[in-house]
C-alpha cells in the first residue's frame, strides 16, 4: 500500500452491507475501496463492483478467495434482490402506461365496484395466557392499531385526480393478476403438479423471464424441452458441482446414502455428497436385489468414495441398520482415512419413537389426537380454531412422524390459553358440533388440568431432543461442531426435569441404546473439542472420552507422522488460548462466528492444527433428503433403451440438484400445511378421520379459511445452536453414557402429581 493513501472512516449514511466488508482509502481526491479478506485493492467501480467481488460473480470484478461462505452468501442475495427490484420496477412502470388508455375508460364503474377499505376483527382471549400465546395477542393488538391510523389518515387526506387514476390503475392490474393466476393454476392442475410448486425459486424466475420477455413470446416445444433446454440444465448444474468440487480439498466432504422405496416397492440408494458450498446428487440405483448383502453394499459405496476421491472424504453418512454397519467396518478397513457414521438425525427420530412407545406418553399423544382429528374433518371446527389462536394450526408437521407427535403437543401446550378460551365461549356453546359426542369430549379434554400437566412434561422431556434433531437435520450449518454438546444438553435437560436416578434413567436407556454408535464417535468427540464455544466452557480437564477421540481423528485423518506430531504440539496453542487465540476479537467470535470460519479467521498460528479443524467442523451429521416428487426413477428403471435410459438419467440428475439447491439456498422457514397431501405420511395419524365415510357431520373445503403466518411466532426467535453453550459440561454421570440395566423401574410409565413432577409408578 502506498504512503500517500490515507485511510477514511466509512460514515453511517452507507447503509449497503458490503460496505462491512471493505476499508476506504483516499489518494488526493480519488476513493478507492480495500477488500479485507483478500487485501484486493479497487481504484474504481464503487460498492456494487465490491459486492460481485464478494459474491464471486465473474465480469465486472475478480473473485474473493477468502471470503467466507455467508459473507458470499449474503452479497450473492443483496445482488439478486437488486435485479428483481428493477424488473419488477420496470415491469410495472410498462404496465401501468400500457393500461393507463383502458383504466381510464372504465373509472367510473371501477369506482362503484371496488370497495377499498379495510378491516380486521379481533378475538377475546383469557388476560392469564402464556408466553406465546400473549406474543400472538400482542402482536394482533398491533396490526389493529396499525390499520385504525391507516383509516383515519385515509379518511383526512383529499385525494388528487392524479392520486384516484393510480389507485384504479393498481385495481386494473389486480384484476389482471387473477386472470395470470387463473391461468397458472389450470396450467399446474392439467399436469397434476403439487401445489407447493409455486413456492420454487425457479417458478418465480420463470414467471419474471416470460413477464421480461413481453407479449407475443413462444413457448417452446416439447422437443426443445426435452433437447437443448435439458442438455443446457445438465451442463448448469455440472459448472454448479465442479464449483463445489474446487472447496473439497480445504473442507472435506461427506459421502450421503439415501435408502427410499419407490410405490411399487423397490428400494433405491441415491449418492450424494454434502460440503459446506452445497449438497450435489451423484447417482441412484436400484438395490432391491442386494440390501441384504453388506458385501454389494461395500462395493457400491466403495466405488462411490474412489469417484470422489478418497483423501477428499472424511465419513460415508447411511441409516444405522446391520448391513450398513457391516459394510461400513469393510470400508474403513479399506480406507483407513475415513469413518463410517450412521445418521445422526436417523438415531434421533428413532428415540423419539421409543419415547413416543412408552405407555403413559402415548396415551397422552392419543389424546391430542382425537382433538385434532375432529378439528381437521370439520372445517366450521377448524375455522373457529384458527380464528382463537389467530391463524395457527395445532397440528405442527415435522421432518417425520415421531417428531410430529412431539411438535404437534409443542404447539397444542403453546396455544393452550386459545384452545380454552374457544371452548368457554358463547360462540362455542351455539356451535352444533359443541354438542356432539366429539365436541364435548374435546371440551373435557381442553379442560382437563391433568392433560395439561402431563403434556407440559412431555413437551420438556422432548423439546431438547427436537433441537439436537433440527441442528442434526440443518442444511445450512454444518452440525458436526454442535451434536455431541446438543444431546449432552438433551440428557442434562432429562436429569434436571426428573431429579431421581430411576426416573431419568428410563430416557436415558433410550438414548443410549439408539446413540451407542454417536456418543463416542471420533468425528463427534472431535467437533465438540474444536468448537471454541465449547472447549473454553469447560472447567478443569477435558473428558478423556473426547480427548481420546480427538486423537483418533489425528491418527485417521493425518497420515503424516510428522504433521501428527505438530498438531499436537499446537493443541497445546489452542487449550491456553495462546497467540491470536487470545485476542479479544477471537474471544468474542467463539460465539459468533461457525467454528469452521473461526478457525480460518484465528488459527493462523497453528496451520496444521486448523486445516484438520475446518474440514472436522465443516461436515454434516445425517444423511439430507430432499422432496421428491415426479422424479421418474421407476421409468429409468423399467426402460430397455440405451438412449432414453440415459435421456432420463440426466433427468433425474438436473430435477435432484436443482431441489437441492433451493433447499440449500432457501433460509426461510418453511411453515407447511397439516392438510396437504404432501405431508400426509407424518401427520396422517392427526388428522385422518375414523371413518372417511361417516356422514353424521358435514364439511366443505371451500368453506374453510386460510390459515396464518402468525406461525412464525410459535417458532424459536433465536438461533438454537447458540443456546448449547449456556451452562457447563461438567456432569461425569452423563458423559459416562452407561446403560442402567439392573434398574427394576426401567421401561415404566411415569405418573404426574399435582405439582407437576414426574414419578415411576409403583408396583
Amino acid at each position: 500500500m502506498g504512503s500517500n493513501l490515507e485511510q477514511v472512516p466509512i460514515t453511517p449514511q452507507k447503509h449497503d452491507p458490503a460496505w462491512k466488508h471493505v476499508q476506504m482509502f483516499k489518494n488526493g481526491e480519488k476513493v478507492m475501496l480495500k477488500c479485507i479478506y483478500c487485501l484486493k485493492m479497487f481504484k474504481g467501480g464503487g460498492i456494487h463492483r465490491i459486492k460481485e467481488h464478494l459474491a464471486c460473480q465473474k465480469g465486472n470484478a475478480s473473485t474473493c478467495c477468502r471470503v467466507p461462505h455467508d459473507v458470499r452468501l449474503s452479497m450473492q442475495q443483496s445482488l439478486d434482490g437488486v435485479v428483481v427490484k428493477k424488473r419488477k420496477k420496470q415491469r410495472i412502470e410498462e404496465e401501468i402506461v400500457s393500461v393507463a388508455p383502458l383504466a381510464t375508460a372504465v373509472h367510473n364503474t371501477v369506482a362503484n365496484q371496488v370497495d377499498v377499505s379495510e378491516g380486521f376483527q379481533s378475538i377475546g382471549v383469557q388476560n392469564s395466557v402464556e408466553h406465546n400465546s400473549s406474543m400472538l395477542l400482542n402482536h394482533i393488538e398491533g396490526v389493529s392499531k396499525g390499520v385504525e391510523r391507516r383509516k383515519k389518515l385515509r379518511a383526512s387526506k383529499n385525494y388528487t385526480k392524479s392520486d384516484a387514476a393510480t389507485e384504479k390503475n393498481a385495481v386494473f392490474l389486480k384484476k389482471v393478476d387473477s386472470r395470470i393466476h387463473m391461468a397458472i393454476g389450470r396450467f399446474l392442475y392439467d399436469i397434476g403438479a403439487p401445489f407447493d410448486a409455486v413456492n420454487s425459486i425457479y417458478f418465480q424466475e420463470m414467471v419474471e423471464a416470460i413477464a421480461s420477455g413481453g407479449s407475443g413470446i413462444e413457448r417452446p416445444s416439447r422437443q426443445e424441452i426435452r433437447g437443448w433446454v435439458l442438455r443446457n440444465s445438465v451442463e448448469e448444474v455440472k459448472n454448479d458441482i465442479d464449483r463445489c468440487k474446487m472447496t473439497w480439498g480445504r473442507t472435506g466432504c461427506s459421502i450421503l446414502v439415501d435408502q427410499w422405496s419407490t410405490d411399487s416397492g423397490r428400494t433405491l440408494l441415491c449418492f450424494l455428497v454434502y460440503c459446506p458450498e452445497g449438497i450435489v446428487f451423484l447417482k441412484s440405483l436400484d438395490a432391491t436385489e442386494i440390501m441384504a448383502s453388506s458385501e454389494y453394499l461395500f462395493e457400491l459405496i466403495k466405488q462411490v468414495v474412489e469417484e470422489v476421491g478418497v483423501g477428499q472424504v472424511l465419513q460415508v453418512i447411511t441409516s444405522g441398520e446391520e448391513q450398513y454397519a457391516a459394510a461400513g467396518r469393510q470400508l474403513t478397513d479399506t480406507f483407513p482415512t475415513l469413518y463410517w457414521s450412521p445418521s445422526a438425525a436417523h438415531c434421533i427420530d428413532l428415540i423419539l419413537e421409543d419415547i413416543g412407545n412408552l405407555e403413559w406418553i402415548g396415551a397422552m399423544i392419543e389424546q391430542a389426537r382425537s382433538i385434532t382429528r375432529f378439528v381437521y374433518n370439520h372445517s366450521a371446527v377448524l375455522n373457529m380454531v384458527r380464528r382463537y389462536t389467530l391463524g395457527n394450526d395445532i397440528v405442527d408437521p415435522s421432518i417425520s412422524r415421531f417428531a410430529t407427535n412431539f411438535t404437534s403437543l409443542k404447539r397444542m401446550v403453546d396455544l393452550k390459553h386459545n384452545l380454552q378460551a374457544m371452548v368457554t365461549s358463547q360462540e362455542w356453546m351455539d356451535c352444533p358440533y359443541s354438542k356432539k359426542t366429539a365436541g364435548l369430549d374435546m371440551l373435557d379434554c381442553l379442560s382437563n388440568q391433568t392433560f395439561w400437566s402431563s403434556c407440559e412434561m412431555i413437551v420438556r422431556l422432548t423439546a431438547p431432543l427436537l433441537r439436537v434433531l433440527r441442528i442434526a437435520a440443518s442444511e445450512m450449518r454444518p452440525a458436526m461442531g454442535y451434536v455431541y454438546a446438543g444431546m449432552y444438553r438433551a440428557k442434562e435437560a432429562i436429569k434436571r426435569e426428573l431429579v431421581k436416578r430411576e426416573d431419568y434413567t428410563v430416557y436415558w436407556n433410550i438414548i443410549h441404546h439408539r446413540w451407542e454408535r454417536l456418543w463416542y464417535h471420533p468425528l463427534h468427540a472431535a467437533g465438540f473439542f474444536l468448537n471454541p464455544k465449547f472447549f473454553y466452557s469447560i472447567q478443569g480437564d477435558m473428558h478423556n472420552e473426547i480427548l481420546s477421540g480427538m486423537f483418533d481423528c489425528i491418527e485417521r485423518l493425518v497420515p503424516d507422522t510428522r504433521v501428527q506430531d505438530k498438531i499436537t504440539k499446537e493443541i497445546n496453542l489452542y487449550k491456553t488460548a495462546a497467540g491470536d487465540f487470545g485476542r479479544k476479537m477471537a474471544v468474542r467470535a467463539r460465539d459468533n462466528l461457525l467454528p469452521s470460519e473461526w478457525w480460518s479467521t484465528y488459527g493462523g498460528g497453528c496451520p496444521n492444527l486448523s486445516r484438520l479443524a475446518i474440514r472436522i467442523l465443516s461436515q454434516t451429521c445425517s444423511v439430507v433428503s430432499c422432496k421428491r416428487n415426479q422424479i421418474p426413477f421407476e421409468q429409468t428403471m423399467n426402460t430397455r433403451n440405451h438412449i432414453e435410459r440415459q435421456h432420463l438419467t440426466d433427468l433425474i440428475f438436473v430435477h435432484h440438484n436443482l431441489r437441492l439447491r433451493q433447499m440449500f439456498m432457501s433460509k426461510e422457514q418453511n411453515f407447511s400445511d397439516p392438510l396437504s397431501f404432501d405431508n400426509v405420511s407424518n401427520v396422517d395419524e392427526w388428522i385422518r378421520a375414523k371413518d372417511l365415510y361417516e356422514e353424521e357431520y358435514s364439511s366443505n373445503w371451500m368453506a374453510l379459511d386460510p390459515a396464518s403466518v402468525n406461525t412464525m411466532l410459535l417458532r424459536p426467535l433465536n438461533d438454537e445452536a447458540e443456546e448449547l453453550g449456556e451452562g457447563r459440561f461438567d456432569d461425569h454421570e452423563i458423559f459416562s453414557c452407561m446403560k442402567d440395566d439392573d434398574d427394576e423401574n426401567a421401561g415404566k410409565p411415569l405418573a404426574i402429581d399435582q405439582n407437576n413432577h414426574a414419578f415411576v409408578s409403583e408396583t
